[in-house]
């Protein structure tokens, strides 16, 4: 029997390669779900708001919702290059050392990613201090203890449609985070 042929893909990459290799998979999957799900929710939710009725959602609120649908769409890329990860790291198991892709271009990728991770959060966290700012002005505009019917008009009341938009930021947030903890995680592991 021939020793050479009992051997997998995998076992004939050097430990290096394969412990890279290894970081990829796990950080694009894990990042690819945790991602997708806060975007996927976030998304709803977004839309939701954005398809209410002006009575539903407080006025000003159009900067925040323009700002996080930007955030979402930086996750949208964010959420590829977490795939793309996973897929480098199929990649780097080909036993031919010349078609493999190069460290190079890997770190290139990962700083892509870490990249639009960050304008997506920048622009997200634009949106939630946006609409945050319109409902704390909305709460101090009712005196204390005042019951909401007498002296209030609808517009000065803080709607839940508002509280779920900031909702739907911080998730997203978490989900930009995720995905600038996983590019930095592996630029620390490649770049050793």
């Amino acid at each position: 029997m021939n020793r050479k042929s009992d051997l997998t893909p995998s076992s004939s990459l050097p430990p290096a390669v394969r412990q890279v290799s290894t970081n990829l998979k796990w950080s694009g999957i894990i990042g690819f779900w945790v991602q997708l799900v806060l975007g996927v929710v976030s998304s709803v939710i977004l839309l939701l708001a954005s398809t209410g009725s002006q009575d539903q959602t407080s006025k000003g609120t159009g900067f925040g919702l323009f700002c996080a649908a930007c955030g979402l769409i930086a996750l949208a890329l964010g959420i590829y290059f977490a795939f793309r990860y996973s897929t480098i790291a199929k990649m780097l198991q080909n036993p031919d050392p010349a078609l493999r892709p190069k460290r190079s271009d890997t770190l290139q990728v990962i700083r892509f990613g870490l990249i639009v991770n960050l304008v997506g959060m920048l622009f997200t966290i634009l949106g939630a201090q946006s609409i945050v700012g319109i409902v704390l002005a909305k709460s101090l505009s009712v005196p204390q203890g005042a019951i909401a019917t007498t002296g209030t008009t609808a517009s000065q009341l803080v709607k839940s449609l508002d509280l779920l938009i900031v909702q739907a930021n911080t998730n997203t947030i978490l989900a930009h985070f995720t995905g600038i903890a996983s590019s930095l995680w592996l630029l620390n592991r490649i770049t050793k």
